[in-house]
């Protein structure tokens, strides 16, 4: 069966076009788009690809949980087995996060546990780093401490400017990200019984050796 993706995104919305190019219609299928910002230009690329949008403004509705709870509801209707975090800027909700245990994955452009939360890049560049990377993780009710499923790094040992990062970034997130979701479509992502925090990713059906990079 193909896997039915939701996507959450608050801006561009480059995530979301890398799985609707290389993922949608392929081992999973993206059923909805939401946003908390209703110029999102994420929107307009799902529209582009046919695929359901919709806005949930954080002053629309009472309170954070309350939005998340629309969301989520609006996400289960249309069938969304796999939420992804596609360049979404807010924290979800423990109601969120409960209507799709272990379901919901976010890329973080840096590698965790290093470098959490905002301006990660910024955050990296103040501590001299030499080497740089994404995350692709599933969500908890921390900021960026869920159990990591794919990592992918590059040696800059002279960047300085976070522009210039998050352009070398940015590739590494599409890909990072859609082998992420290709993985969880085959049923080849799983924690380890011994070790929760630790994820197993075992070879898919094409052979592959499970690496999401």
């Amino acid at each position: 069966m193909t896997l039915r993706v939701g996507v959450l995104a608050s801006g561009a919305g480059t995530n979301l076009q890398a799985i609707l190019d290389r993922v949608h219609g392929r081992e999973a299928e993206v059923v909805a788009v939401g946003s908390d910002k209703p110029d999102a230009q994420a929107l307009e690329r799902a529209r582009a690809a046919g695929v359901e949008a919709a806005v949930f403004a954080r002053a629309d509705y009472a309170d954070r949980p309350a939005r998340d709870a629309a969301m989520a509801a609006w996400l289960r209707e249309r069938g969304a087995e796999l939420v992804v975090l596609a360049g979404y800027m807010q924290i979800l909700s423990p109601g969120f996060l409960a209507a799709f245990p272990q379901r919901v994955v976010n890329v973080h452009p840096a590698l965790l546990p290093a470098f959490p939360g905002i301006r990660a890049v910024e955050q990296a560049l103040d501590y001299g780093v030499k080497v740089f990377g994404v995350t692709v993780h599933f969500v908890d009710e921390g900021v960026d401490t869920g159990p990591i499923i794919a990592q992918q790094a590059v040696s800059l040992p002279d960047a300085t400017d976070p522009d210039e990062v998050r352009r070398a970034l940015r590739p590494m997130e599409h890909d990072v990200l859609t082998g992420a979701v290709r993985l969880i479509a085959r049923g080849a992502v799983r924690p380890d019984p011994a070790h929760p925090r630790r994820i197993q990713v075992s070879s898919g059906p094409d052979g592959g050796d499970g690496s999401a990079g």
